[in-house]
């Protein structure tokens, strides 16, 4: 038997709770991990997991081994990291996750470069608009874009992200140009589904009043849920329906520049939009973290301060050499 690959199961499945979710992590069936924690039992002579057709739980014995077992990991980790880290040799299996549109933009293009310069690292990449269960599902960090849910994620804010209301030029020759949020029931609206990431709607801040009293008297932040005839979980359909004319979207200024300064789409009240909200990496823990994953948050957060990143169209047009990246730092 081998013990560490053992331990590193037993662990698995015990902080996911589950042995598919488990075996999907790590790539292999559920049958293989299965006989790994019967090995390590037999071979330990106790019961480690109590397992069902629905659950999975820690024996009283179980719950000691595992703490054990993170400990001895993560030292394993670190002194494999202390041997790499000076000749960057970062290894092992990445699994990405980012929103779809944003994704494809300005995280796909840096995949591949990124492996270039680590090409002892396997890379997997999820696009969803969904937002992903890290830890349940077997990833090592995701990209989230705008407002974050309250979790025990760690997150490290890596851009600005603003997002303005836009509608194709016949769509406002059509049915008028808004001008003021409360007058967005009265248009088409093309929002996300309630299934996708943007959990509190549009948000606006609304200038003091005249008097500063009453309503918007201290330019408060509102969120505005607003309804039309069309929604979708996924944000390029979105975009595409606006651009074709069927609504007013809000998206993300990286998405519609290009299109705003052609005159294709025209930007809405402007003059209530909200300050920007953040671009983050998000991952399970701070501690322990593996090299191949402090050097894919350095690589981000390097490429998207560059200057010309956010104007470029796709990030493909950028050097390859991301510069001299400190896998060191402090994560927080």
């Amino acid at each position: 038997m081998d013990k560490l690959k053992a331990f590193e199961s037993f662990v698995s499945v015990a902080t996911r709770g589950s042995l598919t979710a488990a075996a999907r992590a790590e790539g292999v069936a559920p049958a293989i991990m299965g006989r790994r924690l019967d090995a390590l039992e037999e071979h330990l002579g106790v019961k480690l997991l109590v397992r069902t057709t629905r659950r999975i739980s820690l024996t009283h014995e179980g719950s000691a081994f595992l703490e054990d077992c993170q400990k001895l990991l993560a030292d394993v980790a670190n002194a494999e990291a202390s041997v790499s880290a000076g000749g960057m040799r970062a290894s092992g299996h990445l699994r990405l996750t980012a929103p779809a549109g944003f994704g494809r933009r300005h995280v796909a293009p840096l995949v591949p470069r990124f492996r270039a310069l680590h090409p002892e690292v396997v890379i997997s990449l999820n696009l969803s608009d969904r937002v992903v269960d890290l830890a349940g599902e077997g990833f090592d960090c995701a990209v989230r874009v705008g407002d974050l849910p309250d979790s025990s994620l760690v997150s490290v804010r890596i851009a600005e992200n603003r997002r303005l209301c836009v509608a194709a030029p016949h769509y406002l020759q059509r049915r008028g140009v808004p001008r003021h949020p409360g007058e967005l029931v009265q248009h088409d609206c093309l929002a996300l589904s309630s299934d996708a990431s943007q959990t509190r709607g549009w948000a606006f801040r609304l200038p003091p009043t005249a008097s500063g009293t009453g309503t918007g008297a201290h330019g408060e932040l509102v969120h505005i849920r607003p309804g039309g005839p069309l929604d979708c979980s996924d944000g390029q359909v979105l975009y595409d329906w606006c651009l074709a004319g069927y609504g007013i979207a809000w998206r993300s200024i990286w998405e519609v520049e290009d299109e705003i300064a052609s005159g294709q789409l025209v930007a809405v009240l402007d003059e209530f939009a909200a300050p920007p909200n953040g671009v983050y990496v998000v991952f399970p823990h701070a501690k322990h973290l593996p090299l191949r994953v402090r050097l894919w948050i350095d690589y981000l957060k390097h490429h998207y301060s560059l200057p010309g990143f956010w104007n470029a169209r796709t990030a493909s047009a950028l050097p390859l050499q991301a510069g001299a990246l400190d896998h060191n730092k402090d994560m927080q």
